[in-house]
């Protein structure tokens, strides 16, 4: 066992609009040093509230229950993999899939550069399982398999074990999104000052937070599970949270698949704190500290990306960038994002209101749309980070991540009053639907980088 100790809180100007919005994103708390252990998958029940009700939705009589708990246990899941990997069929098996999908789903893997790829498309054609094939593929591509000696069956087994334990009821917080968030930073590993710099270890422990950034995410915010007196809360000394288990947790599935046990003991600790200290970097309530200490860099031209220390800072603000690039990507998934992360935050506002609890901001949809909300996550988080890093790498791919920010605020901004409009005459005309914007009018330049 060994201990990693946190930095100290960083205090937020109450004037400044960005660090107030920041702090609705999530609560900013003391931090203090906190001991490592790995977490258990299947160990972490909920207190205070009935998180059973959490994603129950209306079934249609005759149907499971919603309460049923549809999450496997531990052993249950181990298994599914295990007799997955010998070959022993069971009901949904991973690498069996329609040979035209699976064909399909090559084609686009050949374009996985593309800042337009597609990854809910990608994750049909993979039949719901995106994540293991895109990263699996990526840790080929790189040549990572080869060069680090990585056992094919251990890696398999890791993969899958990460996609179950995301939850796929969350309409955001899932393994799709932790696939897009991967092949984001496929995308930014490749740009110039990068690709050139970078090192095999760098691009594996790019690859690998991606992946488990958001591990076992309960689909409900660090507020939320400090005011129901969480465990997790308790634990983290409501500091990082959630990123903390995400990160516990990743690490539990390294040690339970033993996919480095051939490394040196230093190296395999390595790669478990560095790790950590990218998937820690994604703390929304840290944003501030992180994006003060990138502009500092750039404006004293400073960073050496020959030291590793300055690698692996680029490397936490290109997790930070792919980790809210939605915005970023062409309107088509954009505005799907957007829609999955409101219902997200709607759907714990309407515990919260159930429970009697306080309502945290940007979850109650009486108060907020989803333009309201993305307008503002757009102009205080996104366009902040994204100028600071068009600033470090001015390439192709950077424009057109601005030029597609822009459209998508644009867009938001012509539905905001019409979602307004239509709240006020929905008694009247009950059926009226809001028009979208054209995606025509927006930019399909964006070409492979």
């Amino acid at each position: 066992m060994y201990f990693l100790i946190l930095r100290g809180a960083i205090s937020y100007d109450s004037s400044d609009q960005t660090a107030l919005y920041i702090r609705m994103l999530g609560d900013v708390r003391v931090r203090s040093q906190v001991g490592f252990e790995p977490e258990r998958r299947g160990s972490h029940p909920y207190l205070g509230v009935d998180f059973r009700t959490l994603h129950s939705r209306a079934e249609s009589a005759g149907s499971i229950p919603a309460r049923r708990i549809r999450r496997l246990f531990s052993f249950q899941r181990h298994l599914l993999s295990s007799r997955l990997l010998r070959g022993v069929p069971h009901l949904n098996p991973l690498h069996i899939l329609d040979e035209d999908y699976c064909g399909q789903a090559k084609c686009m893997l050949e374009k996985v550069g593309s800042w337009n790829f597609d990854i809910f498309l990608f994750d049909r054609l993979t039949n719901g399982n995106s994540l293991v094939f895109l990263t699996f593929h990526l840790l080929n591509q790189y040549g990572l398999i080869e060069l680090f000696q990585l056992d094919m069956v251990k890696l398999r087994r890791f993969l899958v074990l990460v996609q179950e334990d995301y939850h796929n009821q969350n309409p955001y917080h899932n393994a799709v999104h932790a696939a897009d968030v991967t092949q984001a930073m496929h995308c930014y590993l490749r740009e110039p000052k990068l690709a050139q710099s970078l090192t095999s270890f760098d691009i594996l422990l790019g690859l690998l937070a991606a992946a488990t950034h958001d591990l076992d995410h309960p689909g409900v915010n660090q507020p939320f599970l400090i005011k129901t007196n969480h465990y997790l809360a308790a634990l983290y000394r409501n500091t990082s949270v959630l990123e903390n288990h995400h990160w516990r947790s990743a690490v539990g599935l390294l040690r339970e698949t033993e996919l480095f046990s051939h490394l040196p003991v230093e190296d395999s600790l390595s790669i478990e704190r560095q790790l950590g200290s990218l998937i820690l970097a994604t703390d929304i309530s840290r944003q501030n500290e992180y994006l003060s200490r990138f502009r500092t860099h750039l404006d004293e031209n400073d960073l050496c990306l020959g030291h590793a220390s300055h690698r692996h800072f680029v490397l936490q603000m290109a997790l930070k960038c792919a980790d809210i690039c939605n915005p970023c990507r062409p309107w088509e998934l954009s505005k799907q994002w957007s829609e999955k992360v409101t219902e997200e935050f709607f759907h714990q506002g309407d515990i919260e209101k159930k429970h009697k609890l306080e309502i945290s901001p940007l979850c109650d949809s009486e108060a907020n749309t989803i333009a309201s909300v993305q307008i503002g996550f757009m102009t205080y988080v996104v366009e902040p980070l994204f100028a600071e890093w068009v600033r470090f790498s001015d390439t192709r791919l950077s424009q057109t991540m601005l030029g597609h920010l822009g459209l998508n605020k644009a867009s938001w901004s012509a539905l905001e009053p019409e979602a307004s409009g239509s709240s006020e005459e929905g008694e009247s005309e009950p059926g009226r639907a809001t028009e979208e914007p054209s995606s025509r009018a927006l930019s399909q330049g964006s070409q492979e980088s």
